[in-house]
């Protein structure tokens, strides 16, 4: 049966089971991955992608099923887990039912842009990558290169229909040096254009070769030099806090803060899925209303949360199409902000360090903010203007909303990150933080 018919199927039945309320999303794609190691593709396979996502309420009893299949016995009896799951929930504080459409969508924003996706160009991608890590002094590279294409068809039972195309490729290349001298960077695009798999190899090599003979750094507080790759985790983090499911249960530093300063007045955060050709953008959310454009910072002012239908109506407000029909995420984080180029970043810093990665964040209270990451990759010292060397064995161990509002300068030059610590896109510069604590790792 036609994925089209499909939801339409979903929907239907749920509701003759008893379900006020139902959401039917089915996903095809086929993605191609290429893992390389010691400067050699080690893996290359092609797999395909079916997922269909089924979302049920009755009334303020909710629950969600997931299957990997499109025959119309599994899909059935999906549906009647749905039910039957939502049937015996607890019950949600408040019930919103789903908006009612149909909508009209941006058909710049349904279409996927154009990238070549062919074998014989992504093995390519990856020899360029390689090439430009060991211009730059690296010894050995890995990584992994993924491109993935597909379609997504929604419908709910507000009357909301929508079919998307996607297209992505992304690049994630780590340079060595040395054993304990490494760099990472990456290059992830939604259009031809904006993919540039050399550059990425050049910036981790680069990072790499910087990062030779590192010594014992020592705990203090220092200025700091992040990185985009270390910075678009933090900004990720906002955006996580900002979805009011988070603010409601407790779980985010940003509670109770709407039209309060939460960082520098020089940062302005966006949530933009509106943007063609960009890795996160997005027609509609999940409850299949358009999405829109929301400045979650402005000028180092909390402005918004991020709403479906359910916490706006428990926030006493509108939905800011972020559905999430449990939690309301973010598309596509956007730093805007006054920027310096990267020279002048560095000469303006007297006793500092640079992180250009950091992996494993951990909060100690998300309530709070209260968090730790470990640096990962290059960390490199910086003394009077000038990197003097690199430094190893450091924990970031500090406060969110105390770093935001740290921030003194931005780099001009931004990047789209996405890896395995950064889930959600973010267009993310270098930054330098006033004061940000390091202390040593427990082990």
């Amino acid at each position: 049966m036609e994925p089209y018919r499909l939801v339409r199927r979903i929907v239907s039945r749920a509701l003759k089971l008893g379900a006020t309320d139902a959401v039917a999303e089915i996903y095809i794609g086929r993605e191609r991955r290429i893992k390389f190691a010691n400067n050699e593709v080690v893996v290359a396979e092609d797999r395909e992608e079916t997922s269909v996502d089924i979302f049920v309420a009755i009334k303020e009893k909710r629950a969600a099923v997931s299957v990997n299949s499109v025959s119309l016995r599994n899909i059935d009896e999906a549906v009647e887990r749905a039910v039957h799951l939502a049937k015996m929930s607890q019950p949600a504080d408040v019930y919103a039912p789903l908006p009612k459409g149909p909508f009209k969508y941006d058909k710049r924003l349904l279409r996927a842009e154009k990238i070549r996706g062919d074998p014989d160009r992504l093995a390519d991608s990856v020899e360029a990558a390689i090439n430009a890590a060991l211009s730059e002094g690296a010894t050995r590279t890995a990584g992994t290169l993924i491109y993935s294409t597909g379609k997504s068809w929604l419908r709910t039972s507000g009357g909301a229909y929508g079919v998307v195309e996607d297209a992505s490729i992304e690049l994630s290349i780590r340079a060595f040096a040395s054993d304990d001298a490494t760099g990472h960077f990456v290059s992830v695009a939604a259009r031809e254009e904006d993919f540039d798999p050399e550059e990425a190899g050049r910036r981790a090599g680069e990072l790499a070769k910087m990062a030779v003979n590192p010594v014992e750094g020592e705990p203090g507080t220092y200025e700091a030099l992040l990185g985009p790759m270390t910075f678009a985790n933090l900004v990720e983090e906002v955006g996580r806090s900002a979805s009011a499911f988070y603010v409601d249960a407790g779980l985010s530093f940003l509670a109770e803060k709407i039209g309060e300063e939460v960082s520098s007045e020089i940062l302005t955060l966006i949530d933009d899925p509106t943007i063609p050709g960009t890795y996160g953008s997005c027609p509609f959310d999940d409850e299949g209303i358009p999405t829109r454009r929301n400045v979650i910072i402005e000028r180092g002012t909390l402005k918004t949360y991020l709403h479906n239908s359910t916490t706006a109506k428990k926030f006493n407000t509108e939905t800011t199409a972020n559905a999430g029909l449990i939690v309301p995420t973010p598309f596509n984080l956007i730093v805007e902000g006054p920027g310096e180029d990267l020279d002048k970043l560095i000469s303006g810093i007297d006793d500092g360090i640079y992180v250009t990665n950091d992996w494993y964040l951990r909060y100690q209270n998300y309530r709070t903010g209260d968090f730790s990451t470990i640096p990962r990759d290059a960390v490199l010292r910086i003394r009077k203007g000038s990197i003097e060397g690199a430094v190893k064995r450091l924990r970031i161990s500090d406060n969110m909303i105390r770093v935001f509002k740290n921030i003194r300068q931005l780099g001009r030059e931004r990047y789209w990150i996405t890896w395995w610590e950064v889930e959600t896109p973010v267009y993310a510069p270098h930054a330098v933080i006033e004061q940000l604590n390091f202390t040593k790792p427990t082990l």
